[in-house]
């Protein structure tokens, strides 16, 4: 279980390997389970009834510093080759696959491209994105509700990524969890589509909050629908000052311009401070 949010499963499965997981007990106390192969996968749950509120916040406390701890080797990793690394984050049925399936039909044939694609069940956004030709890896959680930094540093050894290329992470469809969870990304990246309300980031603050860039998705059906965009745009800076939003829609291409645009020039930078070799990516 995740003590932050109370989801949990025994089963986090990344395509083609065995699972490992790890408990955490009440104690803090970590002891895990390996299964034979060479990625352990570790995915704690709390042995917890009737914990005192301190002892609850200590033990959420430590799985986040642990998974700080990991996010900053993959992202080590990422800085050292090059990789612009981007956390796609939204409620379920906003648009994300359609989203990345667009853009990168608009980025393949200059920039190399993977993608990691996190759910709960089932491969098919994996698959869809496979269909494109760029490689993709699906990781279930099972009854969990967000990647973590060690799922995603396991689909880094697994993808390879190439030095120069773009990293897209699709986080599974949730706007609470995900937004404390760093997986190594250079930014998250939130959706929002037009078909929900307007009034989203001031239910949901800690996500838009701690996105860099909002996509107001499925603009083309703004013509039938009561949905006042420009109150959800000040809803979301109300939040985040600093918010960088575009209008896109996956449907009509509306927008994809300016995002690929952006894409582009946050992967440049990203080549260009390409500095020191890494220290060795390991787990602990």
């Amino acid at each position: 279980m995740c003590s932050v949010c109370g989801c949990g499963s025994d089963e986090v499965h990344l395509e083609g390997d065995e699972h490992a997981h790890s408990h955490v007990h009440a104690d803090g106390s970590v002891h895990r389970h390996s299964h034979a192969h060479a990625h352990d996968h570790d995915h704690t749950h709390s042995h917890a009834p009737g914990l005192s509120a301190e002892r609850r916040v200590q033990i959420e406390q430590d799985i986040l510093s642990g998974n700080n701890a990991l996010a900053a080797l993959n992202r080590q990793h990422f800085d050292a080759h090059g990789i612009f690394a981007l956390n796609l984050v939204s409620s379920p049925g906003s648009g994300k696959t359609s989203l990345l399936v667009r853009t990168i039909a608009l980025l393949k044939d200059r920039i190399a491209i993977r993608v990691v694609e996190g759910d709960q069940q089932t491969s098919r956004d994996a698959e869809r994105i496979r269909a494109t030709g760029v490689p993709a890896l699906q990781i279930n959680t099972g009854r969990g509700c967000h990647l973590d930094a060690h799922m995603v540093g396991h689909a880094i050894e697994r993808l390879q990524p190439p030095d120069a290329s773009l990293f897209l992470i699709e986080n599974v469809g949730n706007l609470v969890c995900p937004a404390a969870f760093d997986l190594g990304e250079h930014h998250k990246v939130a959706i929002l589509s037009v078909t929900e309300g307007e009034d989203k980031p001031l239910k949901y603050p800690d996500m838009f909050r701690a996105a860099d860039v909002m996509l107001l998705n499925k603009c083309d059906l703004l013509p039938y629908l009561e949905f006042d965009i420009a109150q959800a745009e000040a809803n979301a800076r109300r939040v985040n000052p600093a918010l960088t939003i575009f209008r896109v829609s996956a449907t009509s291409g509306e927008g994809l311009a300016d995002w690929v645009r952006w894409l582009e020039a946050g992967l440049t930078q990203q080549r260009q401070r390409v500095t020191a070799p890494e220290r060795p990516l390991t787990s602990p």
